[in-house]
């Protein structure tokens, strides 16, 4: 039997955050997705899961966030010896060349434009799960 994941979803639209949660919902895989709005609360939700040994399995991170914004947040994550092995997609609007770059320097592990069509992001949240969770191997926690 697979273990089921966790997804943690850094975002602050209210509206993303509901159709990321339709878009895994609509999968078949067994998951479940934490929201968090603010990159404060990112890295305090990490920080005390890394001092529980229950970190999550994904973090999606819009780059966009109120006070320290996700290219922040990503840089604390991989400065930090008990969370940078921790897979980091930026899951955002821009399809800026820059953010794109940036992202790609603070060791982003992959960066996916939100899709306009919410049948797009069904199918996007799908691919994701099939690589992250069924395909990649990743090393132990």
């Amino acid at each position: 039997m697979i273990p089921s994941r966790e997804v943690l979803l850094v975002e602050d639209n209210p509206g993303d955050v509901r159709l990321t949660r339709e878009a895994f919902a609509a999968t078949d895989g067994d998951h479940t997705l934490r929201a968090v709005t603010t990159g404060e609360d990112a890295m305090a939700f990490l920080e005390r899961r890394a001092r529980e040994d229950a970190l999550p399995d994904l973090v999606l991170l819009d780059l966009n966030l109120p006070g320290i914004d996700g290219g922040t947040v990503l840089e604390r994550i991989r400065a930090s010896p008990e969370l940078r092995q921790l897979p980091v997609i930026v899951l955002t609007s821009s399809d800026d060349d820059e953010d794109v770059a940036a992202s790609y320097r603070r060791a982003a592990n992959a960066y996916l434009t939100k899709p306009i069509a919410p049948d797009d992001l069904v199918s996007m949240i799908g691919s994701l799960e099939t690589f992250w969770f069924d395909r990649v191997r990743l090393p132990p926690q």
